[in-house]
């Protein structure tokens, strides 16, 4: 009597056809790539966003120190090689003591390295040694002197999920040699 039951009831209930649950997994699944995609989108944004901000802030320190270094400079040197670094940068305090300073950059491992030295005749360990700027493309970062005019190129590459890359040129003129 019970199963006879059961069995009316479910008789007269109606269920999902196979084509309506075909239909349903098939909008599932286009929202469920809507939404992979928008998700995925977000975060390939963010990391290329990153990373160009990070390439940007590295050749702006790098331009920075550079330029505020070269324009105290009374000589610049850089190396005659084709990168022209190691740049060496010299000028003397005015003042009662008359202190020569010299700074030293170079390019290592994808680093821009600034060694400072004061009156490095007497004191040939740099007073202070700091990295500028990282990332550095050395292939294609490289200083030139034309007269009193150093002409800086700096590109940072960042690698990774989204790469980024920002090259800057940079023309400093340095201070007259005369002395008002």
């Amino acid at each position: 009597m019970i199963f006879h039951s059961l069995g009316l009831r479910n008789k007269d209930q109606r269920g999902f056809t196979i084509i309506e649950l075909l239909v349903a997994l098939a909008i599932t699944g286009l929202i469920t790539g809507g939404v992979t995609m928008t998700i995925f989108q977000v975060f390939a944004g963010n990391a290329r966003t990153s990373n160009h901000m990070t390439a940007v802030r590295q050749v702006q320190s790098a331009g920075y120190w550079i330029s505020h270094d070269a324009q105290m400079a009374q000589s610049v040197a850089p190396d005659p090689g084709a990168s022209g670094f190691p740049l060496t940068l010299t000028w003397t305090e005015y003042g009662v003591d008359g202190d020569e300073h010299q700074v030293v950059y170079t390019l290592a491992s994808n680093k821009l390295q600034r060694e400072h030295y004061t009156n490095r005749a007497t004191n040939p360990t740099p007073d202070a040694t700091t990295f500028v700027a990282d990332h550095i493309d050395t292939a294609n970062t490289s200083c030139a002197l034309d007269g009193s005019k150093l002409t800086l190129t700096v590109t940072a590459s960042i690698g990774g999920f989204k790469p980024a890359s920002e090259t800057r040129v940079y023309e400093i003129v340095r201070r007259p040699d005369e002395v008002y």
